[in-house]
């Protein structure tokens, strides 16, 4: 069954209403930008789905800068009565999920947020190439986690990565060279892609 998610014009209108700023806007259409890209090459996945998700990836931005940002990014999704299957996006997009540890040592609520489906791991893929509004290489997520003490986070983001690269037939860190370093500003590629569509 095929269900209808809020299109680019209504997630951006979702973003601005509930108060994220321009920069987290910014980056939600680069992390859409780079899941589009993924997507295409995944003929199993919902594409109205990813492009949703991508974009409110980071609803809960408007109200919190910290790992709750997801959380309370599901409820505020939840609350506006959005999808089922977008609220979870939302809810299991940080790193590349996250694990009963981490939610233990988070005092995060008693969810799921380990990437499932395939949709849910493009997003979560898509959101580790992506820091601020740049592209960048998975190991830059990775690494960081490394330094936070965080060793299986940054395994997971590995792990995550070759998946996804495996599935798509090519190293994701080479989308940089598909649609630029700043995709949502306008790349002339991307324009062009986007044209052509």
């Amino acid at each position: 069954m095929s269900r209808t998610y809020p299109d680019e014009k209504q997630c951006l209108k979702i973003l601005k209403d509930s108060g994220c700023s321009q920069r987290v806007t910014v980056h939600c259409r680069t992390v859409r930008a780079v899941a589009d890209v993924i997507a295409e090459r995944m003929p199993d996945c919902d594409r109205g789905l990813v492009t949703a998700g991508a974009l409110l990836h980071d609803l809960g931005r408007s109200r919190d800068h910290s790992i709750m940002h997801a959380v309370v990014g599901a409820e505020m999704a939840e609350k506006l009565g959005l999808p089922q299957e977008l609220v979870e996006i939302i809810r299991r997009h940080t790193g590349a999920g996250l694990d009963e540890e981490d939610v233990a040592m988070f005092g995060l609520p008693g969810w799921d947020y380990i990437p499932r489906t395939i949709e849910q791991k493009i997003v979560a893929a898509a959101d580790n190439l992506v820091s601020d509004s740049s592209l960048v290489s998975h190991r830059v997520p990775a690494e960081k986690l490394r330094g936070k003490g965080a060793p299986r986070g940054a395994d997971r983001i590995i792990a995550l990565h070759k998946e996804l690269s495996d599935r798509v037939g090519f190293d994701l860190d080479l989308i940089v060279e598909m649609i630029g370093e700043h995709p949502a500003e306008g790349h002339p590629q991307r324009r062009h892609a986007q044209e052509k569509s």
